[in-house]
């Protein structure tokens, strides 16, 4: 898995943090906020978004398109952009709470750094999200200060194309001159594990139980899988000592 690697890259929603059931938890709250049709619950939430996030990934903004489709699926009057804003404020207070690292993602993280490797995060979560990670969660700055472990960051606003899209891997190859054979991808989701198959980069499936109906998919494209950070960590120990 890790022996001849000298890049490490790690998406971040549901692969390096716990963070995928918060985003549910947001968008029930604003889908409660904006509908209009009276009813309660919203079956299917996760793989509704994933489907229209995959769709819309090459669309200028997606996540303000995303909530123009939540405003006309729940009949609501105000626009994309007043339901983007809304989605942020909820947002806010779930992101520096009760996001938290995966277990053992923060071990690896030291475990790798210590050994010399050179650490990337590649995701699609917006930079303000990432700041409020790297400044206002305590959870993960008193274990694994993401300043401290990874260079670069790239968020959604550092890649004209967004995953599936190889886009942002390539862009963190150039930055370490580094082939693909040398690097190494930390991946939840499908649209991230077909990111990395067309960057032609090896890849580990991270298990995410949001990810569950695009397993057998997800699975199939990846060269390794872990349903947790220590048999990681195993292997790396026994591949590096």
């Amino acid at each position: 898995m890790f022996a001849g690697k000298k890049v490490i890259i790690f998406d971040m929603d549901g692969t390096l943090i716990n963070s995928v059931g918060v985003w549910n938890m947001v968008d029930e709250e604003l889908i409660a906020r904006i509908r209009t049709d009276g009813k309660t619950g919203t079956p299917g939430l996760q793989q509704m978004r994933d489907a229209k996030m995959r769709e819309l990934s090459a669309h200028p903004d997606p996540y303000v398109a995303y909530c123009g489709f939540l405003g006309e699926t729940y009949g609501s009057t105000l626009t994309p952009e007043q339901i983007h804003t809304l989605r942020y404020d909820i947002s806010n207070d779930f992101l520096e709470r009760i996001v938290d690292y995966k277990p053992h993602a923060d071990e690896l993280v030291k475990l790798l750094h210590a050994r010399g490797l050179k650490l990337a995060i590649a995701t699609t979560t917006r930079r303000r999200n990432i700041d409020i990670y790297r400044t206002r969660n305590r959870n993960i700055m008193t274990k694994a200060p993401l300043d401290d472990y990874f260079d670069p960051i790239y968020s959604k606003e550092d890649a004209s194309r967004l995953k599936p899209d190889p886009e942002v891997f390539l862009r963190v190859m150039n930055d370490f001159g580094a082939k693909p054979k040398e690097c190494l991808i930390f991946e939840d989701s499908l649209t991230g594990m077909m990111a990395a198959r067309n960057a032609g980069i090896e890849a580990v499936a991270v298990y995410d139980e949001f990810a569950d109906a695009d397993r057998e998919q997800i699975n199939a494209l990846a060269t390794w899988r872990i349903d947790s950070y220590a048999e990681a960590i195993a292997e790396l120990e026994r591949e590096l000592g």
